[in-house]
């Protein structure tokens, strides 16, 4: 180790420095370093990402993503119409009624909330995206939990539904992502084919 002994002309003294194999490091502060074992601990690893590289995403806009949705309600309103009705309809239960509670409105949402919690979860996109080539990720790059999806097609869709801009800002926002999205933390994205 070798000691500077310059000093500036206001009278302060450099940063001390410390020679490591012919090179010189400025002295950090021991409060602020971690250990590789402690950085891959708490996740700070710079070699381990804590987000894709979003630039190799390409986000689905608002269109694609709005053809996808009227093919999955078409799909739905299909399955209801095929499977549900008639089966009410043979029970001797009003298959026509429209309050939100008779049976017909319930199962409808059932087959609703199912369709798209259980594509989403298990396949990561509905028919719908899967004919448009759209896959719904999350953005840290983890896989979709439950909790994420739950959260994203229940409780994110129904704020998106009473608030018809939750989807209008699909079109206007860097990611294209619903409030839905947004609260989930999670896009939809062109599958890579």
């Amino acid at each position: 180790m070798t000691e500077n002994n310059h000093t500036w002309t206001d009278g302060s003294q450099p940063e001390q420095e410390i020679k490591t194999e012919n090179k010189t490091a400025p002295l950090q502060n021991p409060l602020m370093q971690n250990s590789a074992e402690e950085e891959e601990r708490i996740g700070i690893n710079e070699s381990t990402p804590q987000e894709p590289q979003n630039s190799s995403l390409l986000f689905a806009g608002f269109w694609m993503r709005f053809w996808a949705y009227v093919l999955d309600l078409i799909i739905v309103g299909s399955i209801d119409r095929l499977i549900f009705k008639p089966l009410l309809k043979a029970s001797g239960m009003n298959h026509f009624d429209t309050a939100i509670f008779s049976p017909v409105t319930i199962a409808s949402a059932v087959v609703f909330y199912l369709y798209f919690v259980l594509m989403t979860k298990y396949l990561g996109q509905t028919l719908g995206k899967m004919v448009f080539g759209l896959k719904v990720v999350g953005l840290k790059g983890n896989r979709l939990s439950w909790g994420t999806v739950l959260f994203r097609e229940l409780i994110g869709r129904f704020i998106s539904k009473t608030t018809f801009i939750g989807y209008i800002i699909v079109g206007f926002l860097p990611k294209k992502q619903g409030l839905h999205d947004i609260f989930a933390d999670t896009a939809v994205v062109l599958e890579k084919r």
